[in-house]
């Protein structure tokens, strides 16, 4: 049996290539049925995100031409796309490779940011659509569950996601230095865009529990107070609820200074000395660069942020490569656990052909032992079943081991001398 993995990703094809390949998770489970055969494709699973498009198979190794072609047809029948298109774009991995890449895909060592948690979630949905569309079979199944061990492995041995890498993720980690905790604190952010958006997500997912937002155009505070169950603060009461925010996240296009000092001081009064976390992230900055000399008032620029966000980057490269050593003997470990898997089949038989013997040998015995009770019949079963278990036991560990080191010579001379059939 071999695992095929055919895609593209954010490195090998561009957004626009991406967006044609997307499929929906009704999409995923309908277009599975039809490219697994149980002849040629054997087991499939997709993995489709707006980074990368995946298609995971286990097929007959000797079928590996046939499920290569089969799968990139499918690709191209299922978004209509002309011979050819996606040549230049795809890429394929077979058996250690494709494990490897689908570990390292789980892991986030082939995300576009290293370390970001969201991959391993979209790789179990995918899963959980393949289960339920009924293409993930005993070979996938044990593939994505082990990759699931391995990214738990990588996020609890190594820092890959220690550090944030974003600016809308670093105003949580500014928060959590000053405050060591975000739950119950309230954040206003002076700007309703996109950065302001993520900022906001992240912050309430970390504990905030009030949101304020306030924004020279009111239907757009008004929009992200909806979708964050926050309150949208009039631009001109500024000013005023600056008091109010632990944190402030200012993103704005305006070209003068939004929050000045005289506003910082006359809060700092109001709040009676407790911290602030401003975080400026306008280019040009919005917040007065006076405002840090308020007493309890920490501000952050846009410099400041990404001169430690570079060196988080960097901390994230150095712990991947510890990532990529667990990931390297977590392949070798699951090509093993594959081999055991395989002589499964040979194991039940050769019991199975065993205890057909005991029994018919007990048959062909029977009349000499005379009538027997409930209770003998079930004495000699039992002894039956314990002889044959202490009798193969040393054959099957043979068998394991050899299977084990891929002595698949001395597997097939074992089964050879027992008449076991394919």
């Amino acid at each position: 049996m071999s695992i095929l993995l055919i895609g593209v990703n954010h490195k090998t094809a561009p957004v626009e290539v991406r967006e044609l390949l997307a499929f929906s998770d009704e999409a995923c489970a309908a277009g599975l049925r039809r490219l697994v055969d149980g002849e040629i494709v054997q087991e499939g699973l997709i993995v489709s995100t707006c980074n990368r498009v995946e298609i995971l198979s286990a097929t007959n190794s000797d079928q590996l031409q046939q499920t290569t072609k089969r799968v990139t047809d499918f690709l191209n029948t299922e978004r209509n796309l002309p011979t050819g298109f996606l040549q230049s774009h795809l890429y394929t991995h077979t058996d250690d490779q494709a494990v490897r890449h689908l570990f390292r895909v789980a892991s986030s060592l082939d995300s576009m940011v290293v370390g970001e948690p969201q991959v391993l979630g979209q790789v179990r949905r995918s899963y959980s659509v393949a289960v339920e569309a009924g293409t993930a079979g005993r070979i996938l199944n044990r593939l994505v569950h082990h990759t699931f061990r391995v990214a738990k492995r990588v996020r609890t041995e190594t820092g890959i996601a220690g550090n944030a890498v974003s600016i809308s993720y670093m105003a949580v980690e500014l928060g959590k230095k000053i405050f060591d905790s975000l739950k119950d604190r309230t954040v206003l952010l002076i700007g309703a865009g996109e950065m302001a958006e993520l900022s906001a997500r992240h912050l309430v997912n970390a504990g905030v529990s009030k949101v304020l937002i306030a924004n020279r155009t009111a239907e757009s505070a008004q929009r992200m107070a909806q979708a964050f169950a926050g309150e949208a603060v009039p631009f001109e009461q500024l000013a005023e609820r600056l008091a109010d925010a632990d944190v402030v996240i200012c993103s704005t296009n305006a070209t003068n200074y939004v929050v000045t000092e005289a506003m910082m001081h006359r809060s700092r009064e109001r709040r009676r000395n407790r911290p602030t976390c401003i975080i400026d992230i306008s280019v040009p900055r919005n917040v007065d660069p006076d405002v840090s000399k308020e007493p309890n008032v920490f501000v952050f620029d846009v410099d400041d942020l990404e001169s430690v966000i570079s060196s988080n980057i960097r901390e994230r490269e150095r712990e991947a490569e510890r990532a990529e050593l667990i990931v390297q003997s977590e392949v070798m470990q699951f090509h093993q656990s594959l081999r055991v898997m395989d002589i499964g089949p040979n194991i039940g038989a050769f019991k199975e052909k065993l205890h057909d013997l005991a029994r018919a040998e007990l048959e062909r015995h029977r009349k000499r032992l005379g009538p027997l009770n409930a209770e003998q019949e079930a004495a000699i079963e039992a002894l039956l079943v314990s002889t044959v278990n202490k009798i193969s036991h040393p054959v099957l560990d043979q068998m394991k081991r050899t299977q084990e080191i891929g002595d698949t010579e001395t597997v097939q001379a074992l089964r050879d001398i027992f008449g076991l059939e394919e």
